[in-house]
């Protein structure tokens, strides 16, 4: 009997956090179908093309203004690469969209604290920055190549 109700519980438990991340990952994917199908290669280009710090701004700007949870920016910066996004600068969308969301600010200053909050908003850029860095000593063109991204320049 124990185990039937230790069952029913870690069932309900799935069901309820099913239903409260499914509108994240409709949202993401949406956005993700929205860039395969409208967004021009030329205008991802021009916007995240390079990983120069303004386009990683860009990126960071249009990550948090997506707002989806990291399934869906995984699939939404996948779907920027192979429209001519810089990996780099996918990448810097990436972590900005699931990191430097004003719902999750909000949420963590009711929860947590302003400190938290700060210490959120003030990470993002700083995971941004070292990653950008690591990249560009790391990532080599043919590597990029065989990931499916265009080489960095």
């Amino acid at each position: 009997m124990r185990a039937i109700r230790a069952i029913g519980h870690a069932l309900a438990v799935t069901g309820s956090m099913t239903w409260q991340i499914t509108w994240a990952l409709i949202l993401g994917f949406l956005l993700s179908a929205v860039v395969q199908a409208v967004v021009r290669r030329a205008t991802v280009d021009r916007l995240l093309g390079d990983d120069r710090p303004r386009t990683l701004a860009v990126a960071a700007g249009l990550g948090a203004a997506s707002s989806s949870c990291s399934y869906a920016a995984v699939a939404l910066a996948r779907s920027l690469v192979r429209r001519g996004a810089d990996f780099t600068a996918a990448m810097a969308f990436e972590i900005a969209s699931t990191n430097l969301v004003i719902e999750l600010g909000l949420l963590l200053a009711l929860l947590m604290g302003r400190q938290f909050t700060a210490a959120e908003f003030a990470g993002g850029p700083v995971m941004i920055v070292v990653l950008a860095a690591l990249l560009r000593l790391l990532l080599r063109p043919a590597l990029l190549r065989v990931m499916g991204g265009s080489p960095a320049t």
